[in-house]
């Protein structure tokens, strides 16, 4: 999907740290993971709504699937960008998208999805809050309303 269209897009841009890698001198394929979580971070923070908020209201997004593509590696001290949008917004879930990609080629390294379901702190499924969540569904409907009045 083209970044203009993605809904609630941000990135994220930092050097590979030596203990991300292996001993091919490669990123782990378990730091990817954190990498979207930074990424998840910092859509939250940038769209004004931070995850800390969420918890402090007695609720976290628990991980409920994750899917990683691999194209490319990622090596010590490479400086990568972590590309996040939102892509789905449900009653009780968030699914986000990524690409981490080299930040000085753009060259794809890494595209993945994780979904999330809403739980109270005694972890019971639960609806998202509507003042954390009204938020990214209204800037996201705003999102796709814009785009798609430029493609027509």
């Amino acid at each position: 999907m083209p970044e203009d269209i993605r809904p609630l897009y941000t990135e994220s841009t930092f050097h590979v740290r030596y203990a991300e890698t292996d001993m091919m001198g490669v990123v782990h394929h378990s730091q990817y993971i954190i990498y979207m979580e930074e990424g998840r971070s910092a859509l939250s923070r940038k769209h004004n709504i931070p995850y800390s908020e969420l918890e402090a209201m007695g609720y976290s997004l628990a991980l409920s699937a994750v899917k990683v593509r691999y194209h490319a590696p990622a090596r010590y001290d490479d400086l990568v960008t972590v590309c996040a949008w939102v892509k789905a917004i449900q009653s009780r879930g968030i699914t986000f998208g990524y690409e981490i990609v080299d930040a000085g080629s753009r060259r794809q390294l890494v595209t993945g999805i994780t979904r999330h379901i809403c739980v109270d702190r005694e972890c019971r499924v639960c609806q998202m809050p509507p003042e954390w969540v009204n938020p990214l569904k209204q800037t996201m409907q705003e999102q796709m309303s814009s785009s798609q009045m430029e493609v027509e």
